[in-house]
Order: C-alpha cells, then sequence, then structure tokens
C-alpha cells in the first residue's frame, strides 16, 4: 500500500538507512534515550506575562508542546514512522498523552491525541491542548473513541483476544488498519509525552511501543534547584526541568536527531520565538 492517510513513503532514502529496520525489526531493538533538563526562566517570565494576558492555565506543558512542534516543522525527520520494514513521513503531528480524569489512586486514566499543524504557535497549541482537554475529561462520565475502542476489546475472551491483537498487529504491518482504529490507537502517532511534574517527581525512562509507530516518547519531571559552577569561578542558583527522550533510531541519524534536540532544547529555554509562526515550514524528502 504505497499511499496511506497516516504518510507517504520515503523512497530517496540512501540503501543503509532502508536496510536497518530489517536489523532492528522491533521497536525495542533500535530505541536510544537521551537525559537533559532545561533553564524555566524564560518560560517562567513569558507564562506569568501570557497568564495577565488572558491565558490563564498556560503552562510548562504548553511550552513543551509546543517547542517540539517547532521542531518537527525544521527537522521533519523525526516525524517519520516505520511501517513494514519501510519509511514513512508522517502527513500531520500526533501528540498523544495519557491523563488521569481524576488525581487519585483510583482516578480513570485516558488517552488523548492532540493533531498540530507544523506552523502552529505557541496560542495555537494552547488552544487545541486545552479544547481537546475539557473536551475529553471535562465531564467525569465522558468517553473518547479510545475508551471506546479499549472497552471493546476489553469485553473479548481472553484466548480470542490474543488472535485478535495478532491480527490488528498483522493489519498494521501491511498499513491495512482501518483509519478510526488509528484514530482511536495511542500507539500510533509523531509522538508520546507524559509529565510527571503533577506527581512532584522526576521523569522516567519510558520504553517506546512495539505495537503501532510512535517514534519517540518523552517524559519531563517537576522543577527542581540546581547549583551551576559558572565561568569566573561562583556558583549559582537555577530552577530547571528534567527530561528524558526515547528515540527510535532508525527513522533518521544521530546528527539529525541531535540538531532536532537543540532545536527543541532552545525553545525551552526561550520560548518567546513560539509566539510567531515559522518563517518556512521545511518538508521531509520524497
Amino acid at each position: 500500500m504505497e499511499k496511506m492517510k497516516e504518510g507517504r513513503r520515503l523512497k530517496t532514502l540512501n540503501p543503509f538507512t532502508t536496510i536497518v529496520p530489517y536489523i532492528m525489526v522491533e521497536r525495542s531493538d533500535s530505541q536510544n534515550t537521551i537525559n537533559d533538563c532545561f533553564d524555566v526562566r524564560g518560560a517562567e517570565q513569558l507564562l506569568r506575562r501570557l497568564r495577565t494576558e488572558g491565558y490563564d492555565s498556560i503552562g510548562i506543558l504548553h511550552i513543551v508542546l509546543a517547542a517540539y512542534v517547532r521542531a518537527v516543522s525544521q527537522r521533519p525527520a523525526i516525524n517519520r514512522f516505520i511501517r513494514g520494514q519501510k519509511i514513512y513521513a508522517r502527513n500531520n503531528i500526533v501528540i498523544n498523552m495519557a491523563v488521569k480524569r481524576k488525581m487519585s489512586l483510583d482516578g480513570e486514566e485516558t488517552t488523548v491525541k492532540l493533531k498540530f499543524s507544523p506552523s502552529d504557535t505557541l496560542i495555537d497549541v494552547y488552544h487545541k491542548f486545552n479544547d481537546l482537554f475539557l473536551e475529553t475529561v471535562g465531564e467525569e462520565d465522558s468517553r473518547n473513541s479510545t475508551d471506546a475502542a479499549a472497552a471493546l476489546i476489553g469485553h473479548i475472551p481472553g484466548l480470542i483476544k490474543k488472535w485478535v491483537i495478532w491480527f490488528l498487529k498483522t493489519l498494521d504491518y501491511f498499513g491495512l488498519l482501518p483509519p478510526v482504529l488509528i484514530n482511536a490507537s495511542p500507539f500510533h502517532g509523531s509522538m508520546f509525552i507524559t509529565s510527571m511534574a503533577s506527581l512532584n517527581i522526576p521523569p522516567i525512562r519510558h520504553h517506546l511501543y512495539n505495537f503501532g509507530n510512535v517514534p519517540v516518547f518523552i517524559a519531563f519531571g517537576a522543577k527542581r534547584q540546581e547549583l551551576v559552577l559558572n565561568d569566573d569561578g561562583s556558583v549559582s542558583k537555577r530552577k530547571v526541568v528534567d527530561f528524558v527522550a526515547n528515540l527510535d533510531e532508525r527513522i533518521c541519524d544521530g546528527y539529525y536527531y541531535a540538531s532536532a534536540l537543540k532545536m527543541f532544547k532552545k525553545y525551552l529555554v526561550s520560548p518567546e520565538g513560539l509566539l510567531d509562526p515559522p518563517e518556512e515550514v521545511v518538508d521531509d524528502v520524497r
């Protein structure tokens, strides 16, 4: 299946890149991890200003999402995915996130799928996230398509369920999974993000899923104080947020990933640039 709604197959990649998915067949075979942190002074300053302008609930999460969207707009190869050992360029930016309907031990968890455009600004991300979040978790008994699909499969008897999952994986391998299931699946998208900030703990190193095609998983934690040695030998204190990125190394090389992550971090540290759309949106190769 050459053309798919999720993306288009890339045909001009170098031969070694096309061979790698046959060597590292599963996503769990090909995941690399990087731990980093960013200074939140610039983000906090911008957030205080935007809150006075009426964006009451804007926070670090919105900046992290917008920074990743901006990185994809300039480094589109991080938005590729593997299917059937072939490499595809994704047609849109889909970020998945698990959220608690209620912050308690017995609070129900669901997954939201956020769809963005490469030209989206921080304010666009703010509105799209908040609108979907309120729609999904605003009502305690509300259910989205992910919940409905999980409930349907959950009612299937165990042995049959195992066959059903195998069958869905087979359909997915050949690009035949129905769009309704892809749209409901938390395992299909550009990136999966989880915030440990609300739990006041450091970020976890989260694995990539073999099912589906999400190539990047980012977790970020609560703010913490850090002592920094300055060039003049003095020591100062700064507030930082740690994050961990787990990456599917098959979609692009390390140099490209490093460039994308540097850009991502640049906008986390200095998010003012996210208020304007990018001057140019870069397209992936053919």
